[in-house]
């Protein structure tokens, strides 16, 4: 069984959500979304978000393409990377906080496959901060 992860804040889900969790599942069987932690988020982007990481994590269950759905850690941010252990992680075309961090960690994980950065589905229309 191929192990896909996806990070997001997933505040306001939108078609540029549901298809960068679609392309995901594409590269494996089984699709894990960690989401990021309300004081995380205020840390990464400035503003705490519109809806709680409980509701967030709600919303993205509800998703089909989704397996599992988990909180982030507030201090360890690669700590989930190393409980799920997945083969591959998949991140979004704007996701670039944490990237750096990441790949230098690719044979720590033990990421079979390593990490794939999705294209964006349309991202001068759906994007949070410009549906804010």
């Amino acid at each position: 069984m191929q192990k896909v992860m996806v990070f997001g804040t997933f505040d306001i889900i939108h078609p540029g959500h549901l298809y960068f969790l679609k392309e995901a599942k594409k590269h494996g069987d089984f699709l894990v979304a960690v989401i990021g932690r309300d004081l995380v988020v205020k840390k990464i982007k400035g503003l705490m978000p519109v809806n709680s990481e409980n509701t967030r994590l709600d919303n993205i269950k509800k998703v089909p393409a989704v397996d599992k759905v988990v909180l982030g850690d507030l201090t360890d941010y690669y700590r989930i990377i190393k409980e799920e252990k997945p083969d591959i992680i998949c991140l979004g075309y704007d996701q670039k906080e944490f990237i750096d961090g990441l790949k230098d960690k690719i044979e720590e994980f033990g990421l079979k496959t390593g990490i794939i950065r999705l294209k964006p589905y349309k991202e001068n229309v759906y994007k949070s901060s410009k549906l804010k």
